[in-house]
This record gives structure tokens, C-alpha cells and sequence, in this order.
């Protein structure tokens, strides 16, 4: 047999395996809630796994390769997971804090910073580490902070800081 065919069986297998989801190298620091959501995103991953896999020989082996190639990802998630303590404070913005900020057109904004799990933008949830979250960390109600983004830089101001609720 030619080598040729040896290896595009090889290439065939390979492209079976699902591609590794990459873990982020920022500190994995989320709200009590985020962390709930990852154990109950497990969790689910879990039960389809269990699902898929009582199937026997019926079993969709490349969705058994997917939700295992997930289930290293987010039980990975849920190890280093670094937990917050609440935030309470209603004078400097934290993880779990809401705040309100004002661009420079007086436009308002209401966000949370949260863990990278659990942010989602269209829900007003932000990465702490995004550059919005990097900009308002810390930040002080009557503060202004640069929000460097790629479209350009904008100043910010701190209206608002609420406790996590």
C-alpha cells in the first residue's frame, strides 16, 4: 500500500476531532451566579453526554467528541473558578457591581461587570476584563476613565454604581 493512502487516513481521522476550545489566559474571577451558571452548563453538558452515549453503536460519535471536548473546556472553567465576595459598595465599581456611565454625547449606559463566562453584551453583562470592564474597575462614582476601544478612544463618566444584586 502506498504511504499516501496511510496518511490520508490519518488526516480523515483527524478531522473527526473537534478543535480545543482555548481557555483564556486572564484570571477566571466571576460572581457567585456566574459560577452557577458554569456548574449548571456542566451539568447539561453531563446529561446530553449520558444521553448520547446510551445510544450505543446509534450514538453520534462526532456530537460524543463535541460535548466531551466541551466538557474538558468548562469543567476546566468551573476549577479555576476564583469567586468573588459581593460587591456592596455603591462608591467604587467592582465584579458584580452595576454602573451607570455617560459618554461623552451624554448618552447613558447601564451595565454589570461579570466573569468571562458569563458576560453577554446584548444582556449588559461585561467582561471585567474587556476594555470597558478594564476602564470602569476601580473607577469611582464621578470619575472619568478612558475607554480605549478599536474604533477609537471615548471618555467616560461614572454616574452610578449599584451593588450586585
Amino acid at each position: 500500500m502506498s504511504r499516501a493512502f496511510v496518511n490520508e487516513d490519518n488526516a480523515a481521522a483527524q478531522a473527526d476531532q473537534p478543535v480545543e476550545r482555548q481557555v483564556s489566559e486572564q484570571p477566571n474571577r466571576m460572581t457567585a451566579q456566574g459560577l452557577a451558571q458554569l456548574q449548571a452548563k456542566v451539568a447539561h453538558l453531563h446529561a446530553e453526554h449520558s444521553d448520547e452515549a446510551a445510544k450505543g453503536e446509534q450514538a453520534d460519535k462526532q456530537r460524543q467528541a463535541d460535548l466531551e471536548r466541551d466538557l474538558r473546556y468548562f469543567n476546566q472553567r468551573v476549577q479555576s473558578a476564583q469567586v468573588v465576595v459581593p460587591a456592596t459598595s455603591t462608591d467604587k465599581v467592582q465584579i458584580g457591581s452595576w454602573v451607570t456611565f455617560a459618554n461623552e454625547q451624554d448618552e447613558q449606559q447601564r451595565i454589570q461587570l461579570v466573569g468571562e463566562d458569563q458576560a453577554d453584551a446584548n444582556a449588559g453583562l461585561i467582561n471585567w476584563g474587556s476594555p470597558l470592564g478594564r476602564a470602569l474597575l476601580g473607577a469611582q462614582v464621578g470619575d472619568e476613565v478612558l475607554w480605549q476601544r478599536p474604533v477609537g478612544d471615548q471618555l467616560i463618566e461614572v454616574l452610578r454604581v449599584e451593588p450586585e444584586i
